[in-house]
């Protein structure tokens, strides 16, 4: 089997993309800050940010293709950690970049919905960026220095994702249920949009993408819906209890990051190439099974 690089393995995104990937690659997968094994799958613990360090894995390994997703993803720690969070999110990224333009290795590298503004949804990737928060300016600066090493690369852009607990990671729906089980209020937005995806969805569309795409590709789901609306239905798949969901608005919660109302994706390009999320209902109960 071919090899396959996935950086940041022990992330949500990571993890997922390495449960799939293993039966049809020989995966190799880095980490960071948490260790981790996953049967199947040979785990190296590196600082991508080494420039010699990054540069000798790939001489090591010499894989058929890498996914790039190693990142500091939380707005806020970004916005108040800025030049800790550059180094990861733009300098990796784009020496990375190089290093597989140099052996002509595809790269597929996952972005964000949050290059955008908010302001003129539902985004393609033709659509003109305007972050409006320095995770999404560190996003867009890596986009662009990727593509300007290495003008073969996949720039994924990922939507808000969602699925099961992973040995090291969580997604946002875990502690939103576990504080509506502890009976505790749990107010979401309801003036905030995107076009969530799960996460086992989502990998299947950036394995997809990595064999047919170079350039920009969003991957979406299918359905925009509020961050309450969400939790509606979060309530509604896992018999939680109601009396806790609460609605509130944007301006009501004082944050570090700045958020954008409204980035949902039009991802039919990809839905063309045969990428195809369930509705959020439907990935939600597969999350029971």
């Amino acid at each position: 089997m071919k090899k396959l690089l996935i950086t940041g393995i022990s992330g949500f995104l990571g993890w997922h993309i390495c449960q799939l990937a293993k039966t049809n690659w020989e995966v190799y997968g880095t980490c960071y800050s948490h260790s981790l094994d996953i049967p199947g799958v040979k785990i190296i613990p590196i600082d991508l940010t080494d420039f010699a360090e990054l540069k000798q894995l790939l001489r090591e390994i010499k894989p058929a293709a890498v996914i790039h997703t190693a990142a500091q993803s939380q707005p806020n720690f970004c916005q108040t950690h800025p030049q800790e969070s550059y180094k990861i999110n733009v300098t990796a990224s784009c020496d990375l970049a190089g290093l597989c333009a140099d052996d002509a290795i595809p790269c597929a590298f996952t972005s964000t919905d949050l290059v955008f503004d908010g302001l003129n949804a539902p985004y393609k990737e033709t659509d003109p960026v305007c972050p409006v928060n320095l995770y999404g300016e560190q996003k867009v600066a890596a986009e662009i220095g990727m593509l300007d090493r290495y003008p073969l690369t996949t720039v994924c852009r990922m939507p808000l994702m969602f699925g099961g607990e992973t040995p090291t990671a969580k997604s946002f729906i875990q502690p939103f249920m576990q504080t509506l089980k502890d009976g505790k209020e749990l107010s979401l937005f309801t003036d905030e949009f995107r076009t969530p995806a799960s996460a086992t969805t989502a990998a299947k569309g950036i394995l997809l993408a990595l064999e047919k795409v170079n350039g920009y590709l969003h991957l979406g789901g299918k359905e925009r819906i509020s961050r309450y609306d969400f939790g509606r239905l979060l309530v509604e798949v896992f018999q939680l209890p109601t009396t806790g969901l609460k609605g509130c608005r944007q301006q009501d919660v004082k944050m570090a990051a700045p958020r954008p109302a409204d980035v949902s994706l039009n991802s039919s390009q990809a839905f063309a190439l045969g990428y195809q999320p369930l509705s959020i209902k439907s990935e939600l109960e597969q999350l029971l099974l």
